[in-house]
């Protein structure tokens, strides 16, 4: 009995110390430049965050260098920010595809989104719309869902191939719905959306930033929009689910994390820093011309919507018997 009660003291006293040394990290973090490693080629839609971020997080006292690692539809930076030391000095920027798709749908991504990795915060939500050309017969949602009912496997639909983002929203609608859409894959979503432009295919489901200038020129008729509450970045169009799609909703995000294990101070001394910047009104304008918007949360909050997501799709996938390898 001595002795167990000697090692669940030691055991203790570990912990307690351990608890000590993460506060005492706190207090001195950061000492040196922070990197922030982006999954993705510079530019595109996860790395303009990211760099929106490291003009706000010197404000912890030492510079952010944003740093791009793309490849493997992101688990090749997700790997290394995972495998790096968990002392709050190299993070992952991450979007939806990191944290919660690619990770259901291949068995060799490497790392597990929910316990690779700390979360810190939720950066930027986005939506995206669905969309027919100008001249297409379907006045709403509810006509597209009519029409394929009627007619299944005679509505064609674009994505950006097998496995990403915009091939599951597909699978969702036709799992939500119960319809039947042939799927025509394209090697972007500016491919998709000119298909759609040409009247080559009937609808697609892409981006806000990509679409509203399409919208607002009359060349596309604009049917819903993914978010479950109507969003202030298009408020006057209907959600999936009020055009009569239940339960349908898909929002693009991205966000920040570090290697699991990071000191949870630390973590929350990132986190008030981020949601800080985040909502200044210059920055809310400048999320809002890239067709996003931020608000503030916490760790635990971004945790239980990275486990949320990241089990919708790994369903999706499995019924849809969608894998990569």
């Amino acid at each position: 009995m001595a002795r167990r009660l000697g090692l669940a003291e030691q055991a203790l006293i570990g912990l307690v110390s351990l608890i000590a040394s993460g506060a005492g990290a706190a207090e001195t973090y950061p000492e040196r430049p922070i990197r922030l490693i982006v999954p993705s080629a510079p530019g595109g839609p996860t790395d303009v965050p990211a760099r929106l971020v490291s003009q706000f997080l010197p404000n912890l006292g030492q510079p952010a260098v944003v740093e791009n690692r793309a490849g493997a539809g992101g688990a090749i930076g997700a790997r290394f920010v995972a495998n790096a030391a968990p002392d709050g000095y190299t993070l992952l920027v991450g979007n939806t595809s990191v944290f919660a798709v690619w990770p259901a749908v291949s068995a060799s991504a490497g790392y597990d989104p929910e316990k690779s990795f700390a979360p810190v915060v939720k950066l930027t939500e986005s939506y995206q719309i669905v969309v027919v050309p100008a001249a297409s017969p379907f006045k709403s949602m509810r006509d597209v869902v009519a029409f394929a009912k009627a007619n299944p496997g005679k509505l064609n639909i674009a994505h950006t191939g097998v496995g990403g983002l915009p091939h599951l929203t597909v699978e969702l609608l036709k799992a939500r719905a119960g319809i039947d859409l042939v799927g025509v894959p394209y090697k972007s979503g500016g491919e998709s959306v000119t298909a759609v432009l040409a009247g080559q295919v009937d609808l697609t489901i892409e981006g806000i930033t990509i679409l509203l200038p399409h919208i607002r020129d009359g060349k596309l008729r604009a049917l819903a929009v993914t978010s479950r509450a109507r969003t202030p970045l298009v408020p006057d169009l209907p959600t999936m689910i009020e055009a009569g799609v239940p339960d349908y909703e898909v929002t693009t995000f991205n966000g920040v994390a570090a290697p699991a294990g990071t000191p949870a101070a630390i973590v929350q001394k990132l986190n008030a820093a981020i949601n800080e910047g985040l909502q200044t009104p210059d920055m809310q304008n400048r999320l809002q011309t890239l067709g996003a918007v931020a608000k503030s949360n916490s760790p635990a909050e971004f945790g239980a919507f990275i486990a949320a997501e990241h089990r919708k799709w790994s369903q999706l996938a499995a019924s849809a018997q969608i894998k990569l390898d």
